[in-house]
């Protein structure tokens, strides 16, 4: 007992194994966890790529076929780190709308879900500044095309993108910056990830039902312990068929072609899990604009503890809420697909549509959809 009285010791027994949990939770919750592996998969294998990765325009592509054909199993750390960013987003997004249906995001755990929406604003950081270190075709151009997006900030946009680039181009200065940030953001993320467990566990996690269920709780471990492992054991076996079968899939092919400033990709797209927010920045013809919607896109995301109105919280019992829940996956796929496509009718227009339903739904629907559903309460009790 003196063993588990020790400081650290004391920290991992409250929170790993004594931590008193809701008995009725499901697999839906095991993506916190699986987020937190997939982040210590990415630091490890980012770790040692890094030792024999160049940092310097005219190396860093030869630096990656380096570790992709002498490194002993360089190919496996470098498809595990490429594919590890595509299986980061895939778990994070699932995480993300299971708050959405089952309301995680309401009081008491409204600081949770908003020290989430910043750690998402991370990743989606570090993985542009990492897709740039290939130093490929895509690699180059997508970072040309979103650095300059700060242009449209008014008066002091032009300054910013040179000071972005350490010159008057993306160059040797960019990609040095660009690697020293990409090493240091998942640290970052890692301490800001143990907030967000910590506060998380100060308040006590939610359940499906979105009651209280302070009087309805079992250890930690031996019990959820065992359905992380579990779910953890799928998601490696779900990794490992990309890894090991399609580990290009995810990818550009056009990121395979050196980085070459004189000739420009016919189609520049950003990787497949920064498509929908692609969608929303070209769906707005001004510069500004897109811009200003694009990152609205994710701060409305920490809004909403304060724009929920409903008392209840799940949609188990919100059949109206539950269905245009569907309807928001739906516009989000919808997103996806027009990043990837072409500037031209009809894609456009779809974009336009599908992004002004997105803001439609967090502005305007959650809120009524809330208001709503209280008159139809106070009515019934008449």
């Amino acid at each position: 007992m003196r063993f588990l009285k020790r400081p650290l010791v004391s920290i991992v027994n409250d929170h790993l194994i004594d931590y008193p949990t809701p008995i009725n939770i499901h697999y839906a919750w095991n993506f916190g966890f699986l987020s937190f592996m997939c982040l210590a998969i990415q630091i490890l294998t980012g770790i040692f790529l890094a030792m024999h990765y160049t940092p310097h325009v005219d190396l860093a592509f030869a630096s990656v076929e380096h570790i992709m054909r002498d490194v002993n199993y360089g190919w496996l750390l470098r498809y595990i780190h490429a594919n590890g960013a595509s299986m980061f987003f895939i778990v994070v997004y699932i995480h993300i709308f299971r708050g959405l249906y089952f309301g995680s995001y309401t009081k008491p755990r409204h600081i949770v879900w908003v020290i989430g929406v910043i750690i998402l604003l991370l990743m989606i950081i570090t993985a542009f500044i990492g897709y740039v270190l290939p130093w490929g075709q895509m690699s180059l151009w997508g970072a040309t095309v979103i650095t300059n997006l700060v242009s449209a900030i008014p008066l002091i946009g032009d300054s910013i993108v040179v000071w972005l680039w350490g010159g008057f181009s993306v160059d040797n200065a960019t990609l040095n910056r660009f690697f020293s940030l990409h090493y240091l953001l998942p640290f970052a993320i890692t301490a800001i990830s143990l907030v967000h467990v910590a506060v998380l566990h100060q308040g006590g996690s939610g359940n499906p039902l979105g009651i209280d269920s302070n009087v309805d709780k079992i250890n930690f471990y031996p019990y959820f312990i065992v359905k992380d492992l579990l779910g953890l054991t799928l998601f490696i076996i779900f990794f490992s068929f990309f890894i090991y079968f399609f580990p290009n899939i995810l990818g550009h092919p056009d990121n395979y072609i050196e980085a070459n400033p004189m000739v420009t990709p016919a189609h520049i797209v950003p990787e497949w899990y920064f498509l929908p927010f692609y969608a929303i920045l070209r769906s707005i013809p001004h510069k500004l604009g897109g811009v200003i919607a694009m990152i609205s896109a994710i701060a409305i995301l920490s809004l909403l503890p304060w724009i929920h109105s409903a008392e209840i919280r799940s949609s188990r019992f919100r059949p109206f809420y539950k269905f245009l829940y569907w309807t928001l996956i739906a516009c989000s796929l919808i997103l996806g697909w027009i990043g990837g496509m072409p500037v031209e009718e009809p894609y456009v227009f779809i974009g336009q549509v599908a992004s002004f339903y997105y803001f439609v739904f967090f502005l305007f629907i959650i809120p009524s959809l809330g208001a709503f559903e209280i008159f139809l309460l106070k009515f019934k009790n008449l």
